[in-house]
C-alpha cells in the first residue's frame, strides 16, 4: 500500500485562499475534496495519504481532522506558533473529532516577508511546543528563507523536521547552487527528512522528465530512501503535470533503489515520521 505524504483539499467557494492571488491559480480554484481525490488516485494503488493545510487557519484543520473514512491517515494542520497558548491549541485540536489524525503543524514560512522569521523567539516557543506534543514540523520554504531554514533545523535536534517539496528548487532556471550544497547539509542533519514533492511546478511549463529527475535523484541521493517521502502536491500539481505523471516522475528516480527503499519512499517513511496508525 502506497501513502500519498502531501495533498491538498479545499473550497475555494467557501474560503478564500489568499495565496491564490491571481489568474495562474484558476485551475486550482473550486472544490478539490475527498471524494475528487479518491478518484484520482485509485489509479496509483495509494491506500492512504497525509493532508497538509492550505490555510493558516485552526478552523481548516479542525476540518480536515474531521474528513469521514480511512483514506487520510494523517493531518498536517496550523496553528498559530507566535500564540502563547500553542499548547492548548494543540491539545484542543487533538480533543476533537479526528485529533488522533493530527500528525504535524506547517505554516507557510515561504510568504513571510522577513527571511528570518523561523528563527525569532516566539516561533522557536511555539515550535517546541509542536514537539512536545510529539508532532512533526513542516518546513516549507523557497531559497530567500534557505540559511535561516538551515539553522533553525540545527537548533532543534531532536524534533521530526521535515523539508517540503525539496525546498524549492529552481527547475525552471536551471538552477543547482546553492541548492545543491544546502540540501546536502540539510541532509547531514538526521532529525530531517524530506517530500519528494512539487518538483514540477518549480519546473517550466514545458518540463520533461530530464528537467526534473537530476533534483530528485540528488535528493535521494543524500537524504537515503529512508528519509525521503513521495507526496503528489495534488491539486497544486496539476497547474503542471498529471497526478499519473507526478508519480512517474518518482517511480523513475527510484528506478535503481531495492524493493525495500522503494517502500520507504512511498510509504514507510511516512509512516514512521508521521506516526501513522495502520
Amino acid at each position: 500500500m502506497r501513502i500519498d505524504a502531501h495533498h491538498h483539499l479545499w473550497d475555494t467557494g467557501v474560503r478564500d485562499y489568499p495565496w491564490m492571488d491571481g489568474p495562474w491559480a484558476d485551475p486550482i480554484r473550486g472544490r478539490f475534496d475527498a471524494a475528487r481525490y479518491a478518484e484520482v488516485v485509485r489509479k496509483g494503488d495509494v491506500g492512504a495519504s497525509v493532508v497538509v493545510q492550505a490555510l493558516q487557519d485552526e478552523r481548516e484543520t479542525a476540518e480536515l481532522l474531521a474528513i469521514p473514512g480511512e483514506q487520510v491517515r494523517g493531518v498536517v494542520g496550523w496553528v498559530d506558533l507566535t500564540a502563547p497558548d500553542v499548547a492548548e491549541r494543540l491539545a484542543g485540536l487533538r480533543a476533537g473529532e479526528g485529533g488522533r489524525r493530527l500528525a504535524g503543524i506547517r505554516h507557510l514560512v515561504q510568504d513571510e516577508p522577513d527571511p528570518r522569521w523561523l528563527l525569532r523567539d516566539d516561533v522557536g516557543r511555539g515550535v517546541r511546543a509542536v514537539a512536545e506534543a510529539g508532532l512533526a514540523y513542516d518546513v516549507l520554504v523557497r531559497p530567500p528563507q534557505a540559511e535561516a531554514a538551515l539553522e533553525f533545523a540545527r537548533r532543534l535536534p531532536g524534533m521530526r523536521l521535515v523539508l517540503d517539496h525539496a525546498g524549492k528548487p529552481d527547475i525552471a532556471g536551471g538552477g543547482w547552487e546553492p541548492w545543491a550544497s544546502w540540501i546536502t547539509s540539510m541532509a547531514a542533519l538526521p532529525h530531517v527528512t524530506v517530500k519528494l514533492s512539487g518538483l514540477v511546478t518549480e519546473a517550466a511549463h514545458a518540463w520533461s522528465m530530464d528537467d526534473v529527475l537530476p533534483y530528485a535523484r540528488h535528493v535521494l541521493r543524500v537524504f537515503g530512501p529512508d528519509r525521503v517521502m513521495y507526496g503528489s502536491d495534488w491539486p497544486v500539481c496539476t497547474l503542471a503535470a498529471t497526478y499519473e505523471q507526478v508519480t512517474d516522475i518518482a517511480e523513475a528516480a527510484c528506478a535503481d533503489l531495492d524493493a525495500d527503499g522503494r517502500d520507504a519512499v512511498f510509504g514507510g517513511t511516512a509512516r514512521c515520521v508521521y506516526r501513522l496508525e495502520r
